[in-house]
């Protein structure tokens, strides 16, 4: 049986013998005491994962890869100093680090050692274990929905198409939203965060633009612009890969020619300005803009070859002739010139009207200057916001619409920019972003707390999207329906609705939240905060039941135990506190603290009967408790090798080692967790992607099927409780995606 282990795991050959000479010692064979988790990116000691091996050869060990990088040399001369039994099987430097199928004496079993920045992590092979097949799982993911909107620093982000949709982004990820059904569709051809929309004037075809980024090498990926039709979701064109820098900052099509070209706006120093051929791709023009913030262009609804654009201190009209773009400055005379230019639009009788950050209004006039060149100057300043004025809007009736910044106002204009209404947004949506006119009489606002409004100047408005407004990491399913709980650095506490596709309520913190769990009922909740304080909640009355303070380290992490009866909870300051829970979940007594671990905590599970842990720490350890005898470390890990576990969201285990890539630093994957049915286990990692890897993933390398979407690093995956979806957290994109599992017949 061990021998046939061996091959399955490592295509080794059985031993010749237990109990030799260069067997492992026995015990607990863990990372060096005292280590943190290294910085990110820190190369020079960064270990990876190879494959299971066998050495052809005991005489010493095998040369190096040629040209092994700096990043490998620790982990790869960690395993060529390892001395070998003849005919065992040993760790092999593949990639940057490796694998070993060590066997032992009988009383240590047969282990597997992986090697993260040269520290080696053993993991016993349990016992009776069947054949490992590294296969792709049959079930698969397709994105069902996406809470949130990106309006904290994004302009003209909000359209109406012609199908009614609303469209609009969030990371990498341009949202069609169907009211009043609340459907919504996705395109997803980008592949780092969409900066930009730009609707053409058939309603049907979109463009957006994204910003550059770097993939998982830390190569560059260049900015570019998509033209795709929004009826089939299908790209027809792709605009200017390579002739960007640092991302795509705005976009507009043209009117007066039913849309024939497209200006873009690159982030780069000088701002690069550029008019493209829609049908053909091809570039027509392209001029250095301005050293200066460019942050909207537009056509002159009347004239393809007029353009303007706006930004920090500036007001440009260009005029397009061939392949030559030429500029001309506004000039604001007697008027205060402001700091920032936000937006602008065409009114009915085809002037210029900007808003500022001075909270004006100006209305821009065309005059005959020196040898009859013409002049753009300010032929009326309106006195509009307190603050910026964020976004104008021209309805189809002539009247204007104005949205402020620091007074969160609507305000609409006669043509002739008299005041006819206004309308105060509450505080917690924050300040208007941008403006779209919907049907009738209806106005969809989307604001800086990234959340989108609709309603009427008269009725006012309520919500129809609301989003986290910054890095999120805490989640937690509930465990007997489809909702689910979302915590972080915006201090704001959300139990979403999985069904209805809605926020159920949100709750003000009074620090950063970084973990949660739900009690095994359902109606309690436990929260991890930054300060080390942690908090239990009633999920139906909002009321706080309890809490308390373990040290002043922030917390990673807090599990209830399967039956309910205990809170873990896992902190920076290197322990686990255990606390003894009863009348369900609303009284909490301290029952000890699991002592041991060298580093801080960062993932922890159960066991099935709610008498053990298995933890992991930031330094790559794998530690077990026996919770219910006291709190005790179990120092033969071997021992728990066949334990079954209520969940699986430790990072570090045999059962999911497989997940890990090659030249992985130990800090590419944020979080893990196995579903409830045991066959297929999620991985959020540092690189944007969601992965889905078959249960138990103990091969080296195991494929996966890998989702994008996310424009940051993915901080968390959870199942829901029937496996029917799962939940991903995009970091510092603020993004909540709702994976549907699709079962193997439906895929």
């Amino acid at each position: 049986a061990l021998g046939e282990t061996l091959r399955r795991l490592g295509g080794c050959d059985p031993p010749g013998g237990l109990g030799e000479s260069g067997d492992p010692p026995q015990g607990v064979a863990g990372p060096p005491k005292g280590a943190g988790t290294p910085p990110k990116g820190a190369g020079a000691s960064t270990g990876g994962l190879g494959e299971l091996r066998r050495h052809s050869s005991s005489s010493g060990p095998p040369s190096p890869r040629q040209r092994l990088s700096r990043k490998a040399a620790s982990s790869a001369n960690l395993l060529q100093g390892s001395p070998e039994r003849p005919g065992g099987c040993g760790g092999w430097p593949g990639g940057a680090g490796g694998f070993g199928v060590t066997p032992g004496p009988p009383a240590e079993g047969v282990s597997v050692k992986m090697f993260l920045r040269g520290r080696p992590i053993t993991m016993y092979v349990p016992s009776g274990l069947g054949p490992l097949r590294a296969e792709l799982p049959p079930e698969r993911l397709q994105l069902d929905w996406v809470y949130g909107y990106r309006g904290r620093d994004s302009r003209s982000n909000l359209h109406v198409l012609g199908s009614g949709e609303l469209v609009y982004f969030i990371a990498c990820v341009v949202v069609l939203l169907q009211l009043p059904a609340r459907r919504q569709r996705h395109y997803l051809r980008h592949s780092d965060c969409v900066r930009c929309l730009a609707v053409h004037p058939d309603r049907l075809r979109v463009a957006t633009g994204q910003a550059a980024g770097v993939d998982k090498d830390g190569k560059p990926l260049q900015p570019i612009v998509y033209i795709w039709d929004s009826a089939t979701l299908q790209t027809l064109q792709q605009i200017g890969l390579g002739s960007f820098e640092r991302g795509v900052g705005s976009l507009a099509f043209s009117t007066a020619d039913q849309g024939a070209f497209l200006c873009v706006v690159d982030d780069s120093n000088e701002h690069m300005m550029s008019v493209w051929d829609c049908a053909r791709g091809t570039k027509q023009a392209e001029v250095k803009s301005t050293n200066e913030s460019v942050l909207t262009v537009e056509f002159n609804p009347r004239d393809s070859s007029s353009i303007v654009s706006s930004g920090k201190s500036h007001v440009f009209f260009w005029s397009w002739s061939g392949g030559a773009l030429t500029k001309k400055h506004g000039i604001f005379g007697k008027y205060k010139k402001p700091k920032f230019i936000q937006c602008f639009i065409f009114d009915a009788a085809g002037a210029l009207l900007t808003g500022d950050s001075e909270g004006n209004i100006l209305t821009w006039t065309r005059t005959p200057g020196k040898g009859g060149k013409e002049m753009y100057q300010i032929g009326q300043q309106t006195r509009a916001h307190e603050g910026s004025v964020f976004a104008l809007c021209r309805r189809r009736d002539g009247t204007v619409l104005s949205g402020g910044g620091k007074d969160r106002r609507v305000l609409s204009w006669s043509p002739t920019l008299e005041l006819l209404h206004e309308v105060e947004l509450p505080e917690s949506f924050g300040a208007v972003r941008t403006i779209a006119e919907g049907p009738g009489e209806e106005l969809l606002v989307g604001t800086t707390r990234n959340a989108l409004l609709r309603g009427t100047l008269g009725s006012g408005f309520t919500p129809i999207v609301q989003g986290h407004t910054d890095e999120v990491w805490g989640l937690a399913t509930h465990p007997n329906c489809c909702r689910f709980l979302t915590c972080g650095h915006d201090r704001q506490l959300c139990l979403w609705d999985g069904r209805e596709h809605a926020l159920a309520w949100s709750l003000a913190l009074e620090d950063t939240g970084l973990c949660a769990d739900f009690h095994p009922g359902g109606h309690v909740v436990a929260v991890g905060l930054l300060s080390g304080r942690w908090l239990v909640l009633d999920t139906g009355t909002r009321q706080l039941l309890a809490g308390g303070s373990d040290g002043n380290e922030q917390l990673s992490v807090v599990r209830f135990s399967p039956d309910g009866t205990f809170l873990a909870i896992g902190s920076h300051d290197n322990f686990i506190y255990i606390y003894s829970v009863a009348e369900g979940g609303r009284k909490f007594s301290r029952f000890g603290r699991c002592t041991g671990h060298s580093s801080f905590i960062t993932h922890l599970d159960w066991s099935k009967d709610g008498r053990f842990i298995m933890s992991n720490s930031g330094d790559y350890e794998i530690l077990y408790w026996d919770v219910a005898g006291g709190c005790k470390l179990l120092r033969n890990r071997f021992e728990s090798r066949d334990r079954e576990w209520a969940s699986y969201t430790c990072v570090l285990g045999f059962h999911v080692f497989g997940v890990w890539p090659d030249g992985s630093d130990g800090t590419d994957i944020n979080s893990l967790c196995r579903s409830h049915h045991e066959r297929v286990v999620a991985v959020a990692d540092d690189f944007c992607k969601v992965h889905l890897f078959q249960y138990p993933c103990a091969r080296p390398k195991a494929p996966s099927h890998v989702y994008g979407g996310h424009g940051s690093h993915v901080t968390n995956v959870r199942f829901t409780h029937d496996d029917g979806h799962l939940v991903s957290l995009g970091g510092k994109d603020t993004s909540v995606f709702q994976w549907r599992v699709l079962p193997g017949d439906s895929a």
